[in-house]
């Protein structure tokens, strides 16, 4: 079967009528080489504490207009969504991808809940494909580890030891072992040579909890490098649960590697490219995949923020190299497409990246050396994806609102991600999901009219376009949104004065945040060290281990 060839035997429905497959028929069509993007358009939460597919994508129906364009570039691909049950919801995400252009999408029947009730596998948690294949790659390549007292002793001895953190910038700031480089796992053979002073050095690699820590370590064994490289086991949750502090508010960035670090890791990549096959393209083999509509194509950026945002390959993504794979869910949903991973002229982050992500299941993974004299590039992040239509939609300014909020003439909705709303909001806004606007909302109303803000300019139109459409009514914009309501001097209420029109799912809580971390952190780690189990039940898991020796 060609790629270019739709999985599915029937023909997709009218616009108006959402075609089912089943679980079956979307089992046997993730088995074959042809691609396919399946999308989870609940909430987030829902779809990580109530189970999805694990070779699923969450979608939430909230932001599909604006994230689906680049999650699914082929507006030809075969597209499976599903819900809890096959209802309502996915029926209204399939006919929104049709209007984006999609011409061949189905709805699941029965949803996850059908999906589980014909025997499959159904996987709760966050990025679960990644973190799966981490618990795999443990298994398969016995990564060794060091627990965290091991580790305490020789650090308080002064030991020989340099201890790396794999995860991104941000989640170090938050929290960190004391002692710990920021390096995020696809930086780890680029920067590793100058933090280790002679071969005699302990690398150990840490994270939140297992999957950065095993794929960094393994990343580093698998480069060839001479030194005893372990993973801290568990992470900084076994940290913390050993009684052992943790660093808030903190920076300590790998430096950048010197010339002399940079040639030992160009060797390391050129072996790792030869191990694992990896081609490279120039600009022409680019544009010829580009330029091939049968096919999905993600050109995504492996280098780091500041690299990406200095300049990058129009129609780019950025998506740091650890990052993409400790969670390929969040740029990629189609399985079996094309890949391109850009890097700098060193191609190191690039090759360590593609060697995890044919591990992973694909068989088309290029790598590209981006030439700032050669290619042509942009500076700063890409541009969001233009959501389809657009609403007519009255502006309201901050003053006026505040006035007609104080004499109850009207009723306002904030549709910004929850965490955003319980930072701080307009007084009286109602936190809302778009997914979820029904009836409830027009008898919020009382009578009033109607006023909308979000973080996401896109998301209000998104949103004021259906409101008008379920209630008929006139919707007001708050023009420039809650930074415009604070540049007017007006106050903000935090989550004491929340306003709750909808459950707050739209995010997934990690346990370093919950109010039992304790409890949560093992509920967690028993949680991933069981999905090797799981995987070995679900004959649509394939992961490719190469053997060292190979």
């Amino acid at each position: 079967m060609n790629a270019k060839d739709t999985l599915f035997p029937s023909t997709p429905g009218a616009a108006d009528h959402a075609s089912s497959i089943q679980a079956a028929e979307l089992a046997d069509a993730l088995q074959q080489a042809g691609e396919i993007a399946v999308v989870d358009v609940r909430e987030l939460a829902r779809h990580v504490d109530d189970g999805h597919l694990i070779h699923s994508a969450p979608l939430p129906l909230s932001v599909l207009e604006i994230r689906a364009p680049s999650l699914i570039p082929r507006k030809t691909t075969p597209v499976v969504v599903y819900d809890a049950d096959g209802g309502a919801l996915s029926a209204r995400a399939a006919r929104r991808l049709r209007a984006l252009g999609y011409t061949d999408v189905r709805v699941l029947g029965g949803g996850v809940d059908g999906w589980r009730a014909d025997g499959r596998e159904v996987y709760t948690g966050l990025h679960v494909l990644s973190k799966a294949f981490g618990e795999f790659v443990e298994h398969t390549y016995g990564t060794p580890h060091i627990p965290p007292d091991e580790l305490k002793t020789l650090l308080d001895d002064g030991s020989d030891v340099v201890l790396l953190d794999g995860r991104n910038l941000e989640e170090f700031y938050k929290f960190s072992i004391p002692g710990a480089h920021a390096c995020p796992n696809a930086e780890l053979p680029y920067r590793v040579h100058d933090l280790v002073s002679s071969d005699r050095t302990l690398v150990v690699v840490s994270c939140a909890g297992r999957t950065r820590s095993i794929i960094g370590a393994q990343a580093l064994i698998n480069t060839g490098l001479p030194n005893r490289v372990v993973a801290l086991e568990n992470g900084a949750m076994a940290w913390f649960k050993a009684g052992y502090p943790l660093r808030n508010q903190h920076s300590n960035p790998a430096p950048a590697p010197s010339d002399a670090g940079r040639d030992k890791s160009r060797q390391a990549a050129r072996a790792l490219r030869e191990r694992f096959a990896i081609p490279s393209i120039d600009s022409a083999g680019l544009q010829a995949l580009r330029d091939d509509s049968t096919r999905s194509l993600y050109v995504l950026d492996v280098r780091t923020a500041a690299e990406f945002e200095a300049g990058h390959l129009p129609g780019s993504l950025w998506a740091e190299g650890g990052q993409l794979v400790q969670a390929t869910d969040k740029w990629i949903a189609t399985r079996h497409a094309r890949i391109v991973l850009v890097d700098n002229g060193d191609g190191v982050r690039s090759a360590i990246t593609a060697s995890w992500l044919i591990q992973l299941g694909w068989n088309e993974v290029h790598t590209y050396a981006l030439q700032p004299a050669r290619d042509t590039v942009q500076p700063s992040a890409a541009p969001t994806p233009a959501a389809a239509g657009t609403t007519a939609a009255s502006d309201i300014l901050p003053r006026d609102l505040r006035a007609r909020l104080d004499a109850d003439t009207i009723a306002l909705f904030d549709f910004s991600p929850s965490p955003t709303y319980r930072a701080g909001h307009i007084p009286g806004a109602r936190f809302a999901l778009r997914s979820r606007i029904d009836a409830r909302l027009e008898e919020a109303l009382a009578g009033r009219d109607i006023a909308i803000v979000a973080a996401d300019p896109v998301l209000a139109a998104l949103a004021a376009e259906d409101i008008r459409a379920q209630t008929g009514r006139e919707v007001f914009i708050v023009k420039g949104g809650t930074q415009a309501w604070q540049d007017a001097g007006l106050p903000l209420s935090g989550e004491a004065e929340a306003n709750w029109h909808d459950a707050p799912d739209d995010v997934w809580l990690s346990p370093y945040f919950r109010e039992d971390r304790i409890r949560a952190f093992d509920t967690y780690i028993e949680w991933e060290t069981g999905l090797i189990d799981q995987i070995r039940r679900d004959p649509s898991v394939s992961f490719q281990p190469f053997h060292l020796d190979a």
